[in-house]
């Protein structure tokens, strides 16, 4: 059995006749991080949204874990795809925490019974009040909530479409530490993010796009440390990586490695 869960071939889509992605050619395995970057424009959310059957191929095809999305419906789809959107309030739409977290349990078929031990897991796990207004939390707790509901549904492809936007550093930390969780246990993950420092710290692999087209793709390191990549794609790579660059040091990513290169340099033991 193939360990592909998503496939493209020969994906194009465009609005109104203007391309917006072209000549897409990719394979994501099941259990793999994968980081989708590239500047405002570059097709980043048409891509998301083809995986998951929002929008459909204008040509070619995309395969979710063996089925053509043109013959699936989406909400066939979402029993196995999780989508967290940027903006929760968009995924919002209870009256309290706790039936938020039930609804898309509901909607996927889930027995009444599974539905209330999956909530009450989710609530607790979460630490929630099960009777809290989400529109009367903060837009961090929001998003938890958003994420807590897809995490119930445990599904086996999740794609975040730039996840902690508008986060504070605790709240992003704890967003993507239970995202990681996710994949640890087997769910592939698929990340739309602008934030070089989070696919750093948690993406195994990067998908490069620029003007409808994946322009690269490889494992993390390997992506944010090429200079002519990231330029292609007008992107700057993580803060301590640039400085590495600057410095003519390479594969350097945190700040543990460049105390030690320093050090090593200093020494007279390093070189470049």
């Amino acid at each position: 059995m193939s360990d592909t869960v998503l496939e493209f071939k020969n994906v194009n889509f465009s609005y109104n006749e203007t391309a917006n992605v072209k000549d897409l050619n990719v394979e994501i395995k099941k259990g793999s991080f994968t980081a989708l970057t590239g500047s405002n424009g570059a097709g980043k959310s048409t891509f998301s949204k083809l995986c998951n059957g929002l929008l459909k191929p204008s040509s070619g095809d995309v395969f979710v874990l063996g089925g053509n999305t043109k013959n699936k419906k989406v909400s066939n789809l979402a029993k196995h795809i999780g989508f967290l959107f940027q903006n929760p309030d968009r995924q919002i739409c209870c009256a309290t925490v706790k039936e938020e977290i039930a609804f898309s349990l509901k909607n996927n078929g889930v027995p009444q019974k599974e539905i209330d031990e999956r909530v009450e897991k989710t609530i607790k796990e979460f630490n929630f009040n099960p009777e809290k207004e989400p529109f009367n939390m903060s837009r961090g707790q929001r998003q938890r909530l958003c994420l807590a509901c897809l995490i119930a549904l445990n599904p086996e492809i999740l794609i975040l479409d730039e996840p902690t936007t508008g986060l504070d550093y605790r709240e992003c930390m704890e967003v993507m530490s239970k995202i990681q969780k996710l994949n640890e246990n087997g769910t592939t993950v698929i990340m739309v993010c602008h934030d070089m420092e989070v696919v750093l710290d948690f993406a195994k692999e990067v998908f490069v796009m620029n003007r409808g087209e994946i322009v690269a793709t490889g494992k993390t390191r390997e992506i944010l440390g090429n200079k002519e990549i990231l330029g292609k794609a007008r992107l700057l790579p993580p803060q301590i990586a640039e400085v590495a660059m600057l410095l003519d040091y390479k594969d350097i990513f945190t700040v543990d490695e460049m105390i030690a290169k320093i050090k090593s340099v200093k020494s007279g033991k390093g070189t470049k």
